[in-house]
């Protein structure tokens, strides 16, 4: 159990140490690292994860890492991988924090962050588009989509908020769903 709990550790901590800019600027590597090189889980199990992490208190890739060590590990799993996803952070803030005052108007360094910005915005553009691809499945998905969008861009409405009310309209457009086919006699 020990050695699982170090690859969580240290799978996290490599995530956590080159992924700029939140949860979804990590869905890429996610993606690659859980499905693809462990398949420990599916797609889809971790566009549930952020589903579900989006509308939880918190930074959204510490929640999904613990989610994803939870299933792995249980408690211990979900620990280890938390932690994991966290230290780099820990030890590159404090790195930076040390020696901010020193580079904070170098050219190179400012450079650098607008560098790296443009990155996160594609990385991030990439887990849009998997989980549209993943998640808008039908008009009333397509309707939910730009609907929360707009709410979100022009209203000071809570993200969490968006994500209940959009929990609620799945649970009854499956409400509705399981009645039609049960009048036509296909009961799921």
């Amino acid at each position: 159990m020990f050695s699982e709990l170090l690859v969580l550790y240290l799978l996290f901590f490599r995530m956590g140490a080159v992924t700029f800019g939140g949860g979804y600027a990590m869905l890429p590597i996610l993606r690659r690292e859980i499905v693809q090189n462990h398949q420990w889980m599916s797609e889809e199990d971790i566009m549930d994860y952020y589903a579900l992490s989006q509308g939880l208190p918190g930074i959204i890739a510490i929640n999904v890492s613990v989610f994803i060590g939870y299933r792995r590990r249980g408690i211990p799993g979900g620990v280890a991988s938390a932690f994991g996803m966290v230290s780099p952070c820990i030890i590159i803030i404090s790195l930076i924090a040390f020696f901010l005052s020193n580079f904070q108007d170098n050219p190179y360094v400012r450079s650098a962050l607008a560098a790296i910005s443009v990155c996160v915005a594609a990385l991030i553009l990439d887990a849009v588009i998997s989980m549209w691809k993943k998640g808008v499945k039908d008009l009333l998905g397509i309707v939910i989509c730009f609907a929360m969008l707009g709410l979100s861009l022009f209203t000071g409405i809570s993200p969490i908020l968006l994500v209940i009310v959009c929990a609620l309209i799945g649970i009854v457009a499956q409400s509705i769903r399981r009645a039609r086919s049960i009048e036509g006699g296909d009961a799921k």
